[in-house]
């Protein structure tokens, strides 16, 4: 397992590139919940999302038993749960605090590594959440240390970007996916391919991590039937592409099942060629074309520079980000060593001239 460390978080604030998402797992038995989330504990899965259903607390408070401090809970803060535990959607501010401490009671802890402003997808969503109090209540929570840090979920750039502006934040959860960020899926693919790159090159550059949710699209990336692209992905491409995108610390696909966190697990032991996604190229030809979003499938460079990685420093540089810019300095060889051979041109499955790419970059780092 990968761990990747939150920017603006401890020394131990690393988490695994594969979490897991816990909503749909509600009406799995119990003692199943149990032994999925052991298991998941066990091969290396330190983070979880706990926008899940009310049955899921208990056992999965047994299953961190002893090892709390081990694992990383992102908790919402506006899901809720009826008297049957099936999840709701709140904007009441009592509510909303008495559901966080009962999860917290019932999964006999007292702190949460995250609390998340939940499903701010509208302008008015996040003005409601200010207006009753709510997130002045995490910054109170913050401040006890009962919560460690603040963040929020949404599918809405423009939105996403107004509450990065307050400058509280360490950690995003947004839907990432190829239908999604090439304008291929549904509602909730809010945002051109521009919005949505330039809002993950803005975390990047703010030390603002993002947990992945919709890796899969809801599944429909896993069918030729069902995909917008008429062609099937697999789980370990859906999950490299959702990985390689600016400022992701983890993707959390949902499970319900023991099969489902084994299809999950088999990314650990995947190879490059499984995990590579550079066929999204064919699909998105009318949006993406000229676009490198870091595939690397035009490798091996003849010249031994590692394109991928010098066109993303290069895109984050260019968007303010610093820490990028000196690791580009730090890399054994760099866009100046092209031999403008053009192999890479040849194998981009995005169109891009990487030659050109090159020398861009080479000039903009000679001036640095």
């Amino acid at each position: 397992m990968e761990y990747r460390q939150l920017p603006h978080g401890t020394a131990a604030e690393k988490f695994s590139v594969i979490g897991l998402g816990l909503g749909g797992i509600g009406q799995t038995p119990a003692d199943e919940i149990e032994a999925i989330i052991r298991k998941a504990i066990d091969h290396g899965i330190n983070f979880f999302d706990l926008c899940t259903a009310g049955a899921t607390y208990a056992p999965l408070g047994r299953a961190i038993a002893g090892k709390r401090d081990k694992v990383f809970l992102q908790m919402h803060f506006g899901a809720v749960y009826n008297e049957n535990g099936e999840y709701g959607w709140c904007r009441d501010f009592d509510t909303i605090k008495k559901t966080f401490l009962w999860e917290l009671e019932t999964m006999g802890t007292d702190y949460a590594d995250f609390g998340f402003l939940h499903c701010v997808d509208e302008d008015a969503d996040f003005d409601k959440l200010c207006e009753i109090g709510v997130l002045d209540y995490l910054k109170e929570l913050k401040a006890q240390g009962t919560v460690r840090h603040i963040g929020f979920s949404s599918h809405t750039p423009s939105v996403a970007n107004r509450i990065l502006d307050t400058g509280l934040i360490d950690m995003m959860m947004f839907s990432i996916n190829p239908a999604y960020d090439f304008e291929k899926g549904d509602d909730y693919g809010i945002g051109s391919v521009g919005e949505r790159f330039a809002l993950f090159r803005r975390c990047a550059k703010e030390g603002v991590g993002i947990s992945v949710m919709k890796p899969f699209f809801a599944g429909q990336l896993l069918s030729a039937e069902h995909s917008p692209f008429g062609q099937a992905l697999t789980h370990v491409q859906c999950l490299q592409y959702a990985l390689d995108r600016p400022a992701v610390l983890t993707a959390v696909p949902g499970v319900q099942t023991m099969e489902h966190l084994d299809q999950v697990l088999r990314f650990l032991s995947a190879t490059e060629e499984e995990t590579d996604y550079s066929v999204v190229g064919s699909f998105t030809a009318d949006t993406i074309s000229g676009t490198c979003v870091y595939c690397n499938h035009c490798q091996p460079c003849p010249a031994g520079i590692d394109i991928g990685l010098a066109n993303k420093y290069y895109d984050l540089a260019l968007a303010g980000d610093r820490i990028a810019a000196n690791h580009y300095t730090k890399l054994s060889v760099k866009a100046d060593a092209c031999l403008q051979c053009g192999h890479c041109d040849s194998r981009s499955p995005f169109g891009v001239n990487q030659t050109a790419r090159m020398a861009e970059i080479a000039n903009y780092f000679a001036q640095e």
